[in-house]
């Protein structure tokens, strides 16, 4: 039996669940054969679902032959070790050092980003959540973008799809979701991520989802 048979990602509600979009992106990008269950936010079960598959209490979480590995950007790395072939980091190691520390940022900050402008691809709501906090954070996401979509000439931040594209791909749906203004390099990498077909998936899965979410339930993910 293939080593990488067996994968089972599970995952918070496909409109809100920002840190369960990315190793869902990974393992599309790796053509890996993978099942994958969601655990709908704000329902009397959810907190005892994501308790049964991960024994931390959060989505997304990865099963793979007895082994459970949660965190999005510690499933992302499995998945990488997995399908080396998939090249999920760049080769270069400069490049793969620069891939790892942006990815890393996003992983730990833009606090203000994620709380006035949580993901929901499924709505448009254009100029909620302008925080001056939130605004500055986009600034330094797009300063990220545009350095590197600079150096690769795109169309993904180190030219093909990586890990930090899987990492940065909830925030191009927060920037369309509220209307944030784009200049053409950013507009440009934002369509990019969005015609992934894996995300073209994970969007019309999100829209064919009931909404059941009230305030508060993004203490379950991550």
């Amino acid at each position: 039996m293939s080593l990488t048979r067996g994968l089972h990602l599970y995952v918070g509600s496909k409109r809100y669940s920002s840190w369960s979009l990315r190793p869902y992106l990974a393992l599309a990008h790796a053509a890996a054969e993978f099942e994958c269950t969601t655990i709908l936010f704000d329902q009397p079960d959810t907190k005892a679902k994501i308790a049964k598959a991960n024994p931390a209490a959060k989505v997304p979480v990865l099963h793979h032959d007895g082994k459970v590995i949660w965190d999005s950007l510690a499933i992302c790395e499995y998945v990488n070790e997995l399908y080396p072939n998939a090249k999920l980091w760049p080769t270069d190691r400069d490049q793969r050092a620069k891939a790892r520390s942006v990815s890393s940022e996003m992983h730990s900050g833009f606090v203000a980003l994620r709380r006035d402008m949580p993901m929901d691809v499924c709505s448009k709501k254009p100029g909620t959540g302008h925080t001056a906090e939130a605004i500055a954070d986009g600034r330094r996401v797009m300063e990220i973008w545009r350095d590197q979509l600079s150096a690769s000439r795109g169309p993904f931040l180190f030219g093909t799809f990586t890990i930090a594209d899987a990492m940065f791909a909830p925030v191009t749906t927060r920037f369309t979701t509220y209307g944030v203004e784009l200049d053409a390099v950013c507009r440009a990498y934002v369509d990019a991520v969005a015609a992934l077909p894996a995300m073209k998936q994970w969007c019309a899965d999100a829209a064919a989802e009931p909404d059941t979410r009230r305030e508060n339930t993004g203490a379950v993910s991550k």
